[in-house]
């Protein structure tokens, strides 16, 4: 029997999609599962935008331009305006979703070898774009009991090889829900000017950041043209997941114009995404003020509940919808594993992504789990009640 490639073989699994099996199964046993594993929002998407696209009449759906549609390239560079951003449409590649733009910034500026530094624990799935391209993953960890600030920036520099490439913030973070300062941001600017570093900055969660703190870009970092690769998408910011539409932003002509031969040969990003992606711009800030609102409250209720249950502790988030949590537990893997196999209350249960996979050592996050705030109230305190109660019974608890 042909035999899969040796990279093949090291692909990690996703550590917030791995457990879907246990989860279908527990459905097809009727059981109801709160699904806090994941970051898809509950909320309504933006109708201007599900309207236009609707409303859009095609007589023949042909390829877009393999960077994107240029009026919705010329829309973004709006909306990147309103955010103290100023680029140009050749500036912004259009992508299949967040997920492309990284995966194109890692092969253009990454060699076989090459290190990427990272605070941890930190999304799961650059590991697999890292493999992609054979560069490895140093991770610099942070601390729950900081709400996971960022790390001494002593500790980024001694971490510095001649092999380092590039240093890589999600800012809002995901999974930790820590919003970086610009004061922190400058200080991670610094290292990469010293060193002739990219900066990689996932800014997907750019506008949920809660209790008054606002975002700073990247992109808004000085002297750093040639070095900074921001990463966007529209999935969570009007959430769209099913849009599948990122997009990759750079001043930096060079890697631009090696992304853009990526591009090209996988020709164009999807057509119908890009004309939803393009009206939701127009998105009325009303909209988000009821968003901001909604998940303000979620993140309370969030923190308040799991902080009650006895051996738990959950950091405030200040950012994103997400944060990793403290468990009494004796393996995250299985105890998120035995949620789905073992246990319901009531008929129901709860999801969780154990922490194991956002972290370079998996023994890091075994007692942890990265937990999201996506649902409606009720069903957010229907999920933690069912995790209390999982918590008593569990044969693995530690305390």
């Amino acid at each position: 029997m042909p035999q899969i490639s040796k990279k093949g073989t090291e692909l990690p699994q996703s550590a917030i999609r791995k457990l879907v099996p246990f989860a279908d199964a527990a459905k097809e046993r009727g059981i109801h599962v709160y699904h806090l594993n994941i970051g898809q929002p509950d909320i309504k998407t933006p109708e201007g935008a599900l309207k236009a696209l609707a409303d859009t009449k095609i007589g023949v759906l042909e390829y877009s331009h393999s960077a994107g549609i240029m009026s919705y390239r010329r829309k973004l560079c709006e909306y990147y305006h309103r955010h103290g951003i100023e680029v140009t449409p050749n500036q912004i590649l259009v992508t299949t979703g967040g997920s492309e733009a990284l995966q194109m910034a890692f092969t253009v500026c990454l060699n076989p070898g090459d290190e990427i530094i990272i605070p941890e624990p930190y999304y799961t799935n650059y590991n697999t774009f890292a493999k992609l391209c054979d560069a490895k993953i140093v991770t610099i960890p942070s601390d729950i009991k900081t709400g996971f600030a960022l790390p001494p920036i002593e500790d980024f520099e001694k971490a510095i090889t001649p092999r380092t490439k590039a240093i890589m913030i999600c800012n809002p973070n995901n999974p930790t829900g820590y919003l970086y300062t610009k004061e922190e941001l400058l200080k991670v600017a610094g290292l990469v000017k010293k060193y002739d570093l990219y900066l990689f900055a996932d800014e997907v969660y750019r506008e949920f950041c809660y209790d008054g703190h606002k975002h700073f870009s990247v992109m808004q970092l000085e002297d750093l043209e040639r070095n900074v690769i921001l990463f966007d998408s529209v999935s969570k910011r009007y959430s769209a997941c099913g849009a599948r539409v990122g997009c990759l932003v750079t001043r930096n002509a060079e890697v631009y114009m090696y992304a853009m031969r990526l591009a090209q040969a996988r020709l164009s990003p999807p057509s119908f995404g890009q004309i939803f992606a393009e009206a939701a711009v127009d998105t009325p800030k009303e909209y988000f003020d009821a968003v901001y609102n909604e998940y303000i409250a979620r993140r309370n209720v969030m923190v308040e509940g799991i902080n009650k249950i006895e051996g738990c502790f959950c950091p405030m988030p200040k950012g994103a919808f997400y944060t990793v949590i403290d468990l009494p537990v004796d393996d995250s893997d299985k105890f998120c594993q035995w949620l789905l196999t073992d246990f319901n209350y009531k008929n129901a249960t709860v999801m969780l992504a154990p922490a194991t996979g956002f972290y370079a050592d998996p023994e890091k996050g075994r007692h942890q789990a990265r937990i999201t705030y996506c649902l409606c109230i009720d069903d957010l305190k229907a999920a933690i009640k069912c995790l209390e109660e999982a918590l008593k019974v569990y044969p693995g608890r530690t305390e």
